[in-house]
């Protein structure tokens, strides 16, 4: 079993949400990415491997002009991959550390999973519109209280007008719309603005609905 954090697996960091991995010991495989909420620029991704043997195997290459003395002395990773050669991705997830500490990272993740509760607040203070699963961390999956084609036409709207972006998904068969806070510099204004936003477009579309005889 393979278990796939990539933006979540940040907030482990912060022992309150620890227990959001209860049973990881079963996993043969983890794997999060710091570049989407733990301030390490665009690619960065972290994966730990119960038994690297799997993975050795399925991608060894090992002909004579590419053997060394060190080998088996340390990992060589370009049996963990198809490419030979690789970046060295770790140097500048270890300048993050380094640069913010282990309570400086812990600050900003609870800080964006406050402004995701105070999203969360801004929903449910507006009777169109509803939650479509608890928010736990920096996501809210959300929608209006209208059809699959309404919400689908809604988030056209917003990402067209281009002032914020958002991407959508299906929960039991309901078309949602979901929010993440993951942006540096993000503040309680921010949340403000999307949210103000949100509401026009979808004010903006009733309005265009009424005046064409539509519901």
């Amino acid at each position: 079993m393979h278990v796939d954090a990539a933006y979540a697996g940040s907030a482990f960091i912060c022992p309150e949400f620890r227990p959001l991995m209860n049973g990881i010991e079963y996993a043969e495989s983890f794997d999060f990415n710091p570049h989407k909420w733990m301030e390490v620029n665009f690619d960065c991704s972290a994966m730990w491997i119960k038994d690297r043997s799997t993975v050795v195997n399925a991608f060894n290459v090992d002909p004579i002009f590419l053997r060394h003395q060190y080998q088996n002395v340390a990992p060589d990773y370009r049996h963990w991959q198809i490419p030979l050669g690789r970046r060295f991705r770790s140097l500048k997830l270890w300048f993050v550390l380094r640069l913010y500490g282990v309570k400086g990272l812990q600050s900003f993740i609870r800080k964006h999973v406050g402004l995701a509760h105070q999203f969360e607040s801004l929903i449910k203070s507006d009777d169109r519109f509803e939650l479509n699963a608890p928010v736990v961390l920096g996501l809210i999956c959300f929608r209006y209280k209208g059809t699959n084609e309404q919400n689908e036409a809604l988030l056209k709207r917003i990402n067209d007008e281009a002032k914020i972006y958002m991407v959508p998904c299906t929960l039991s068969g309901k078309f949602c719309i979901r929010f993440a806070v993951a942006a540096s510099r993000t503040e309680p204004r921010h949340i403000e603005f999307a949210w103000q936003t949100i509401v026009a477009n979808l004010e903006q579309m009733l309005a265009q609905d009424g005046a064409s005889g539509g519901q």
